[in-house]
C-alpha cells in the first residue's frame, strides 16, 4: 500500500514536468503495477488538454466556416469549402507531419513576412503544434456537421421567425443557431469522441515530447520498452480512454437533453456512439 501511495504522490502529476513529481522515471526492476497505473493516468492530462482546447476553439471556427459555406457570396463560400475539403480530404497523420516540417523549415529558409522573421520554434512543441493541427482538423469536420444541420433546419421555423419580425442577429441567435445545435449535437458528440481518441496520434507524430512531458501512450510505450511486457500498459491506456469516452457521452448527453428540453420525450434525439474506424 505504501508503494502505491509513493507512486501516486510521485507520478500522478509527472506529465506536467519534473517540478510536479519525481525527476526520474521508474526503470527496470523498480517498475511496479502502481507506477504504470498512475504515470499513464498522468499522461491523460495532455490527451484531455489536446481534446478540450481543440474542441473549444474549433467550435467557434466551425460555426464561422459553416456560415461561410451557406453564404451566397463566393468570396466566403469558396474559401470555406476549400478549408473543409483540405482537412477532410487528407489523413490527420499526414497533417501532423506536414505542419511540423513546415514549422521547422520556415525559419531555416529565412522566410519573412514584411520586416518580421517567422520564428516558429515554439510551435514545434507538441503542446502547441499538435494542438494547432487538431484544432484545424476538428474545425473542418465540425463545420461540415454544422453545415448539414443548417441546411436541415425546417423552413417552417425560419418562416415563423420572419412572421414574428425576427431578422439578422436576433433571428440567428434565437432560431437558427439553437436549431442547428439541436440537429447537429448527436453527430458532434461522435466527433468529440473521435477527437479524444485521435489525441493518441500525437505520440506517433513528428511533434516531440518535451522533457518527458508526454501523453498516456507515450508513457505506455515507455513501460512496454522497460518491462518488455505490453500486456499491462496498453490495456491500461484502453481502459482509461473507455472511461473518458463514457464521460464525454455523459457530458454531451446532458447538453443534448438541455437542447431538446422543449420537445416531447418521444421526439428527442438520442445520442448514439458510432465509431469511425477510418478517417
Amino acid at each position: 500500500m505504501s508503494s502505491c501511495a509513493e507512486s501516486f504522490n510521485g507520478l500522478i502529476l509527472r506529465a506536467l514536468g519534473r517540478d510536479f513529481g519525481d525527476r526520474l522515471l521508474p526503470r527496470g526492476l523498480e517498475i511496479n503495477f502502481c507506477d504504470q497505473v498512475f504515470l499513464i493516468a498522468s499522461g491523460l492530462i495532455w490527451n484531455v488538454y489536446f481534446a478540450a482546447l481543440a474542441l473549444f476553439f474549433g467550435f467557434f471556427l466551425a460555426v464561422a466556416v459553416a456560415l461561410g459555406k451557406t453564404s451566397p457570396s463566393r468570396w466566403l463560400s469558396r474559401p470555406a469549402e476549400a478549408f473543409v475539403f483540405l482537412f477532410r480530404g487528407s489523413p490527420l497523420f499526414v497533417q501532423f507531419f506536414f505542419v511540423y516540417e513546415a514549422l521547422v523549415l520556415l525559419p531555416r529558409a529565412g522566410i519573412e513576412i514584411g520586416p518580421i522573421t517567422m520564428d516558429t520554434q515554439w510551435m514545434t512543441r507538441a503542446w502547441a503544434g499538435a494542438l494547432f493541427v487538431l484544432f484545424l482538423n476538428t474545425s473542418a469536420y465540425t463545420a461540415e456537421i454544422f453545415f448539414g444541420a443548417l441546411k436541415s433546419i425546417p423552413k417552417g421555423d425560419l418562416e415563423a421567425a420572419d412572421a414574428y419580425g425576427l431578422a439578422g442577429w436576433t433571428k440567428f441567435r434565437r432560431i437558427t443557431f439553437p436549431t442547428m445545435l439541436r440537429l447537429a449535437w448527436p453527430s458532434y458528440t461522435n466527433e468529440a469522441i473521435f477527437l479524444l481518441h485521435a489525441t493518441t496520434l500525437v505520440f506517433f507524430s513528428a511533434f516531440p515530447a518535451w522533457q518527458q512531458m508526454g501523453d498516456a501512450l507515450y508513457y505506455a510505450n515507455y513501460f512496454a520498452a522497460q518491462t518488455f511486457n505490453p500486456f499491462i500498459a496498453y490495456p491500461l491506456v484502453g481502459m482509461y480512454f473507455i472511461l473518458l469516452t463514457l464521460g464525454v457521452i455523459g457530458l454531451f448527453g446532458v447538453v443534448n437533453r438541455r437542447l431538446n428540453r422543449h420537445l416531447p420525450r418521444a421526439a428527442r434525439a438520442r445520442l448514439r456512439f458510432r465509431p469511425q474506424y477510418i478517417r
